[in-house]
């Protein structure tokens, strides 16, 4: 298991009934979760929320605002996030990932030498940024063009605006099979894939059906002396440790190292319950 105690613009204030309610800087808002399936006592947290977001019998969902402005930051130690409210209830940022840009942040510093990144489905660039933090070369990848477009102004906020960042908006999948092309070569990769989604040109992605040969694919863009794959997963039924033996499975021929996976978890305020928000696993990789 992964615990996220280095929060301190982020906290879980109380999860109740199918509800977390969150404080993001300054604000709170209430969002459901279906896996808070557990009753709370508490009753006066949730008052004070700025915003909640309420799901649709016909399908997604919308933000009852009270207070709220349009764009707000939170920081999580070098790094600045800009936020805002989502029509799919998001607001920019999963706090639970604060560990992995740890990792990655230290991992590339210890590597003591040049680092490149590559970042698949790779969102408001939370992870690229940690990599450019601790000084890698990065290409951050995602299908959706407003996301590209929030992660440059989350590099801007955070102080990264002349990193050597690389921002390319494709289907990861096709990217990945042009890179192995063009003999591109990555120390390191990181990769967030949604359980279903589609690229920019209508391409389908289902994680059950792609993931597997996906890892495959992506030892053609490995380098000689690589550092990691990071592979996170929000996907119901798809375990940490299901996760662990898919990336031993698709590495391990060619590769060595340790392979560690778990539950990435978030801890209640005043509660010795934590929240689980999906999974992870890291496989530090050294060529055979």
């Amino acid at each position: 298991m992964f615990l996220n105690d280095g929060w301190k613009d982020y906290e879980i204030l109380d999860a109740s009934e199918g509800r977390k309610l969150e404080r993001f800087g300054e604000y709170i808002l209430s969002r459901p979760d279906p896996q808070i399936i557990w009753k709370s006592d508490q009753k006066a947290p949730w008052k004070k929320a700025n915003a909640v977001y309420n799901r649709s019998s016909s399908g997604g969902g919308s933000w009852d605002i009270k207070s709220l402005p349009e764009v707000w930051t939170i920081n999580y130690k070098r790094l600045t996030f800009n936020l805002k409210p989502m029509s799919f209830k998001h607001t920019g940022v999963f706090p639970e990932q604060a560990v992995n840009w740890d990792f990655i942040y230290d991992t590339v510093k210890a590597a003591g030498r040049p680092v490149k990144v590559l970042n698949l489905f790779a969102y408001t660039g939370a992870a690229t940024l940690a990599a450019a933090a601790a000084g890698a070369e990065v290409c951050h990848v995602d299908a959706a063009k407003g996301m590209v477009a929030w992660a440059k102004e989350n590099a801007v906020s955070s102080g990264l605006r002349e990193a050597p960042v690389r921002y390319i908006v494709d289907d990861c999948v096709k990217f990945v099979e042009k890179e192995i092309r063009r003999g591109k070569k990555y120390d390191a990769v990181i990769l967030d894939p949604p359980s279903y989604g589609r690229g920019p040109s209508g391409e389908v992605w289902k994680l059950e059906d792609m993931l597997f040969d996906f890892l495959t694919l992506l030892k053609g863009v490995i380098s000689d002396d690589p550092l990691f794959v990071l592979l996170n997963s929000y996907t119901t039924g798809l375990s940490s440790e299901t996760m662990k033996t898919t990336l031993l499975s698709a590495f391990a021929p060619e590769f060595y190292g340790n392979c560690e996976a778990g539950e990435l978890l978030l801890p209640i305020k005043n509660s010795p319950l934590c929240l689980p928000c999906g999974a992870t696993a890291r496989f530090l990789l050294k060529r055979k």
